[in-house]
């Protein structure tokens, strides 16, 4: 057979066909259009097969990626899924909503030489869809046997998901407990449909019901039982809550109406997008349409604040960030496409006061410099006198980031150690915390990151979870000879 790989010196580039910006902009559809079964199959021809496959180091699942391109190129698709998922709980999602151009396609070899990177993410996407039409996707069953043993997983996330797939696989019965009505949680109620569709969610946590996991949502850790209710009543313990608290900002003013964090911002629209009865939508509240938005913030967040606030149909929306464009933390292609959509960005400046009658009016802002480097080998902002001028507003949306809640407190467990950032304190490789039998993963142990990262840390504390009950069990199996 020819040779089918190693095309990008004659086949150049090219993603999946992006919806026009300005009818894009008038819904919360997906943007991006899925390949079609020869071009996924050419833009996979287009690895270079390398010796040392840059994508997959930068992986945080180290997905084999080189293997399942050229699988996709020689059109063996089921070979390709199942090598997908084999090291990952969920590809469909991670294809679509990664930040493939800091991750996988940022370290491509051939992007790096300059003939334009392999589509990872698109073809990612297509691989899992194509498995979904044909029926290729089973909800996990045990591979040897149901065990006696239950885990309980404290949060319906990414880490949570991954972990209650790995575990069932594993034969153990599973019980996830998450506080919102739907599994998901940061992927139904923060990530806007345009990025990652709802459907898509909901097909993944029916898999796992139908696996034979429970889900009891609705269900407050602290409030419907302690921490070490849950302990006794399994055989081991995840903690995947994930972090929602959001960073304030400390200016004038901050107190007044329609000042608002990004999570509840965002909650509330996906909730009305899923149909729910929201009365701080309904008022009109968090509602964008003909208003001036202004978002605050340079991150993904911030991006799927700012391009939802655009298709409630503001009448402005504005992006305020203190440093410059190319050090921003958010993806580039999620700037490019705020932009494309009518996002209007004003760089290097940062709120200094809000003003009002009770509902916000306007930001008054502050421009700023770049000065040295900091500790995170980016410039630091320095502001500049005298140059501040008022920016009208009718909702302000502080997307500045995340922290843990006080677990301790929260779950009653005042024996489970945390870091001086809040965040519950695990060993790097087992992900045990400081009470034999809980493990914590995802966001809770190391802060806001990737769902990627979620997912990763889901699956390994699955693992030191089994290693952990089978550890257990050993001694009561070999008295019972």
């Amino acid at each position: 057979m020819a040779e089918k790989m190693l095309k990008f010196v004659s086949l150049a580039q090219s993603m999946p066909d992006k919806r026009a910006a300005a009818e894009r902009a008038q819904d919360f559809d997906e943007i991006y259009r899925e390949f079609a079964a020869e071009k996924a199959g050419q833009q996979a021809s287009r690895c270079s097969q390398c010796g040392v496959p840059f994508c997959q180091v930068h992986c945080p699942l180290h997905n084999n990626i080189p293997d399942w391109l050229r699988m996709t190129a020689e059109g063996r698709l089921e070979e390709a899924y199942e090598l997908s998922s084999a090291t990952n709980s969920m590809p469909e999602i991670c294809g679509r909503i990664c930040p493939q151009d800091r991750l996988c396609e940022g370290n491509c070899v051939i992007e790096q030489s300059g003939h334009g990177t392999v589509t990872i993410g698109s073809i990612e996407k297509y691989i899992t869809e194509t498995a979904f039409t044909n029926g290729w996707v089973k909800a996990p069953k045990p591979l040897h046997g149901e065990r006696p043993q239950s885990v309980g997983i404290i949060g319906a996330g990414p880490a949570g998901l991954a972990a209650a797939d790995k575990l069932r696989r594993l034969g153990y019965a599973v019980h996830v407990y998450d506080r919102y009505d739907r599994p998901g949680g940061l992927l139904i109620y923060g990530i806007p449909n345009f990025k990652l569709e709802k459907s898509v969610v909901e097909r993944r946590s029916a898999l796992l019901r139908e696996a034979g996991v429970v889900f009891h949502l609705n269900f407050e850790v602290g409030r419907d039982a302690s921490l070490d209710d849950l302990r006794k009543k399994h055989d081991a313990i995840l903690i995947a809550t994930g972090v929602y608290k959001a960073r304030d900002i400390q200016a004038p003013g901050v107190g007044l109406s329609n000042i608002v964090p990004a999570m509840t911002y965002l909650t509330a629209s996906n909730k009305h997008g899923l149909g729910d009865a929201v009365p701080d939508f309904e008022s009109g509240a968090l509602d964008a349409k003909g208003k001036r938005v202004v978002v605050i913030g340079g991150g993904d967040t911030a991006m799927d604040c700012v391009r939802t606030a655009i298709r409630q149909g503001a009448a402005a929306v504005h992006c305020l960030y203190r440093r410059d464009k190319a050090n921003m933390p958010g993806s580039m292609r999620e700037v490019k496409n705020a932009e494309e959509e009518g996002v209007e960005f004003s760089w290097q400046t940062l709120p200094r006061a809000f003003h009002g009658e009770g509902n916000v009016s306007a930001v008054r802002v502050g421009r700023m410099k770049l000065g040295p480097v900091d500790a995170s080998g980016r410039q630091s902002p320095v502001e500049i006198e005298g140059a501040d001028y008022d920016q009208p507003a009718d909702i302000v949306v502080k997307a500045l980031g995340f922290d843990p809640e006080d677990l301790p407190a929260g779950f009653k467990a005042p024996n489970l150690e945390v870091t001086r950032w809040g965040t519950v304190k695990a060993n790097a490789r087992s992900h045990a915390t400081s009470i034999p039998g809980v493990y914590a993963a995802g966001d809770i142990v190391r802060g806001a990151s990737l769902v990627v990262w979620a997912v990763r840390d889901g699956r390994e504390a699955a693992d030191s979870i089994h290693r952990y009950i089978q550890a257990k069990a050993a001694p009561s199996a070999a008295a019972a000879e």
